[in-house]
């Protein structure tokens, strides 16, 4: 498979921002949700949706 620099650099940054947390999921979620507080985009939450019960008969 052929190497894609735009992805191989995604890469690299999520890398290298898990790092800076010593890559703790707690804390990286922690960051991100206070970025999210600070952005001025609205933020969507929508209800969950209820599974079907789709049993052959």
């Amino acid at each position: 498979m052929k190497n894609d620099p735009i992805v191989e650099e995604i890469h690299n940054i999520r890398e290298a921002y898990a790092a800076r947390f010593n890559f703790d999921l707690r804390a990286i979620f922690t960051d991100l949700k206070a970025k999210e507080r600070q952005s001025l985009r609205r933020v969507v939450k929508l209800s969950p949706k209820r599974l079907v019960n789709n049993q052959a008969a």
